[in-house]
């Protein structure tokens, strides 16, 4: 398969054009979409933007939530590996979008995390701030696969890194707007709790962005007219049974990806306030103007990844993004600044190509399926790193030793791409992932 994929694809010649005109293609500054794929992108952007806005909030404020909620600080690490495990309600709602429709599924999860997301911003006890935030975590981890299958499911076979790189770009804007508001925590009336209100807008949205949004072509093609309860069930045991190989391998990439990174993101800005003593403005600024230049991973990404393939590409991603995760416990200074910079340009690259290969590798009957599997293995890395660095803190005694000692996690994600990922840039969905039936995997 993996052989017929690279004939079928970009090939060699196709390399060798695409890597003269990859200058040239990076600078184009839109990908030429239809009204249609706009619309469809736009809502999936707008979704994305304020989960990323919300999920942003507990790594920027981890400080004044655990003031304000009384939590030790042994206790932060496991609580931030709880609250990650709440994604893993992801893969059971995901696989309703092959069910029930994408449309549908999407606009159900975009609602679920803007209302979870507005509890955890009135509780007074950490018991039930953890409850609201697994909540909000499960739908929001549905929405990020659903946008994603959306989004590959409605653009052309030449421009879906493009696109997905450009919607990893527009997501992450969710994540400056909640850096701006950070910067202002000590004079907001209720501190850390007000950066939560922004988080109703989706809700108020909701209505129009259900009138833009349509279904995608290639589900209404497959949709199936079967009304009986096994119909719930059958995406997830046709991606056990159907492709098991794609399955494992993606899985793994994904586990090992977050057990290595997901501490890296979650504790550098208490880094910053903590040991470098930087104010909350400061790091505002840091992820406002270094965040410009780290998110355009995505896009870069994205689109070299359509040019001249993507697993070369993702294979030496995910060997560079780990060694500037160590640069940035280890720089010194104001070095710490273009260290997180290139980690977060790096991370994000890599994570653009990752999210791709999660979506065209398997076929459109149970496509959100498979990609809420490779969410759920990545929520159990990161959740199981988080668990990890809670204990190695009790014995290193300090969060920054701990999390580094993760990142070499990450390394072994990047032999299984190169080892065992086929080769999908330039080819149609049906011909990477054609339907079959059991035990046919080639």
């Amino acid at each position: 398969m993996a052989e017929g994929l690279q004939q079928g694809g970009i090939g060699d010649q196709g390399r060798v054009g695409a890597m003269r005109w990859a200058a040239r293609g990076l600078l184009a500054q839109l990908p030429p979409f239809t009204r249609r794929q706009w619309q469809v992108f736009s809502v999936c952007g707008i979704g994305g933007f304020f989960d990323n806005y919300d999920r942003s909030l507990l790594s920027l404020c981890l400080r004044d939530i655990q003031l304000g909620l009384g939590i030790a600080e042994a206790q932060v690490g496991r609580m931030l590996s709880v609250i990650r495990l709440g994604s893993l309600g992801a893969f059971l709602l995901s696989p309703l979008a092959d069910v029930f429709g994408r449309r549908r599924l999407l606009l159900i999860a975009i609602a679920g995390y803007t209302v979870f997301t507005c509890l955890s911003a009135v509780t007074l006890q950490s018991a039930v701030f953890v409850g609201w935030q697994c909540l909000a975590r499960c739908f929001a981890g549905a929405q990020g696969i659903v946008a994603l299958v959306v989004l590959v499911e409605e653009v052309n076979a030449e421009v879906r890194g493009w696109a997905i790189g450009l919607l990893g770009v527009v997501v992450l804007t969710g994540w400056g707007l909640a850096a701006l508001f950070f910067a202002l925590i000590q004079y907001l009336p209720f501190g850390w709790r007000t950066l939560y209100l922004p988080a109703l807008l989706p809700l108020m949205f909701l209505r129009p962005l259900a009138r833009l949004l349509p279904e995608t072509w290639r589900f209404q093609r497959v949709r199936s007219e079967d009304s009986s309860p096994l119909r719930l069930v059958r995406p997830l045991g046709e991606m056990l049974t159907v492709y098991p190989t794609r399955l494992g391998m993606t899985v793994t990439v994904s586990f090992l990806y977050t057990l290595g990174g997901n501490a890296v993101t979650f504790f550098y800005p208490k880094y910053l306030l903590e040991v470098h003593h930087w104010s909350p403005p400061q790091v505002t600024a840091l992820v406002i103007f270094g965040g410009l230049i780290g998110i355009s991973g995505n896009l870069v990404a994205g689109r070299l990844s359509d040019l001249v393939g993507r697993r070369y590409l993702a294979s030496l991603l995910m060997i560079l993004a780990p060694l500037s995760a160590l640069w940035i416990f280890r720089a010194r200074g104001a070095g710490v600044i273009p260290a997180w910079t290139l980690e977060l340009f790096l991370d994000t690259a890599a994570g653009t190509i990752v999210g791709v290969y999660s979506a065209e590798l398997f076929p459109t009957s149970y496509r959100s399926a498979a990609a809420g599997a490779m969410m759920a293995a990545g929520t159990l890395g990161g959740a199981l790193g988080l668990f990890v660095e809670s204990w190695l803190y009790h014995r290193v005694g300090s969060h920054w030793e701990a999390v580094q000692w993760l990142v070499g996690f990450w390394f072994f994600a990047a032999l299984v791409i190169f080892l065992f990922f086929p080769e999908t840039a330039g080819v149609e969905l049906e011909a990477i992932s054609p339907g079959r039936v059991a035990g046919s995997e080639d």
